[in-house]
């Protein structure tokens, strides 16, 4: 599922924002694994798999992301675990971006305790229904410029945009996850240039290994919304040095079964040339005034008093239906639990390949 080039060479700046958390040392930490029942598991990616888990002392329901160290090490991505660790740390509050709770660590193993959603990803419901009405598409589109704008405000670019990174709480809201392609430090007239993204949803500059900025988001929130209004992801193709020629040289086909604001907006949103793309002067803002979102009331938005197009049908946390049967169906190892390996030198060097991973809130918010 996952089909990402990754490769970054850069140091991460620092924002120069500071989160009012306090971060502990794993002396201090005192969760560990068999704090946890883990129930099922909810998704797989490269490094490990995510699982619904309940905590045994309060009965609250995570998503537990354990990721293997050595797989980590072997693929050289210790820098992209620190980095979505800190962008983790960084968003206190924001409505539509996943809440960490605690990070911790064993000797071969890491642990994200974060925010656990089970109103389905929204590739599936996009899959499912092939396409979505306008005033769907851009109530989504809403909330996810919302969550990149914010992003944007703390020096941060997503760079991953795409429908399955993208899910739904039992409510019906987005909820923004997987940072480990974010780039961090990254101020508004700044530039990056590591060639990183799923291919369907690259910019052309990312393609053409030029320097990009943060307007990179914008291009992916595009190519979504022309997804959520089409059906497909507005380059396509299966012969991929075809997609990318689309993409280079390529107008997107607008056909008329949408508003002409709405045909503005993905005219500026999927603008090759990146300093005339919608975002490129304003970022946020100049999304946030296009006539295409006129009927959103912003303030409402972030306080989820819009009532959302469509709410998954859930009748509880344990209820699985709108995730994958590929991965729910799988046994669940007794090995998550805790350390299950022989102390080798390999081993002796992942446990120290990861200082200042584990993290918990202040006392008095554990586990709220």
């Amino acid at each position: 599922m996952e089909q990402k080039v990754i490769r970054d060479d850069h140091p991460r700046g620092r924002s120069g924002w500071r989160p009012r958390r306090v971060n502990l040392t794993s002396e201090h930490l005192s969760i560990k694994p068999s704090d946890f029942d883990y129930l099922k598991i909810i998704g797989k990616g490269s490094f490990g798999k995510v699982l619904l888990a309940r905590h045994r002392e309060t009965t609250k329901y995570y998503a537990v992301k354990v990721l293997q160290k050595k797989i980590i090490l072997k693929k050289k991505e210790q820098k992209h675990i620190m980095a979505e660790r800190s962008v983790l740390m960084k968003n206190i509050k924001h409505p539509f971006l996943v809440g960490l709770h605690y990070s911790f660590q064993t000797t071969d193993k890491l642990y994200f305790v974060l925010d656990y959603v089970n109103g389905g990803e929204l590739f599936y419901h996009l899959q499912r229904e092939r396409v979505f009405l306008e005033p769907r598409a851009r109530f989504y589109a809403a909330e996810i410029a919302s969550a990149l704008g914010y992003l944007h405000s703390l020096h941060i670019v997503y760079r991953d945009l795409k429908p399955e990174n993208i899910l739904l709480d039992s409510q019906g809201h987005i909820v923004l996850t997987d940072f480990g392609l974010c780039k961090e430090g990254l101020d508004p007239s700044g530039t990056t240039s590591t060639f990183c993204g799923t291919p369907e949803y690259l910019a052309p500059e990312v393609l053409q290994k030029q320097a990009y900025d943060r307007t990179v988001d914008w291009w992916c929130l595009g190519s979504v919304l022309y997804e959520m209004l089409y059906g497909l992801p507005p380059f396509y193709s299966r012969n991929t040095a075809e997609m990318y020629n689309n993409i280079l040289h390529n107008a997107p086909v607008l056909k008329p079964n949408i508003s002409n604001s709405g045909r503005e907006l993905l005219e500026g949103l999927l603008q090759k040339e990146r300093s005339k793309r919608l975002g490129a002067k304003d970022d946020f803002l100049e999304l946030k005034y296009h006539s295409f979102f006129s009927p959103i009331n912003w303030d409402d938005l972030m306080a989820k008093k819009i009532t959302p197009p469509f709410a998954p049908s859930v009748s509880g946390p344990t209820d699985l239906r709108h995730f994958d049967p590929e991965f729910t169906h799988l046994p669940v190892s007794a090995s998550l639990c805790g350390d299950s390996v022989m102390v080798t030198s390999s081993v002796k060097e992942a446990a120290g390949a990861f200082p200042g991973f584990s993290y918990g809130p202040p006392a008095d918010h554990s586990f709220m």
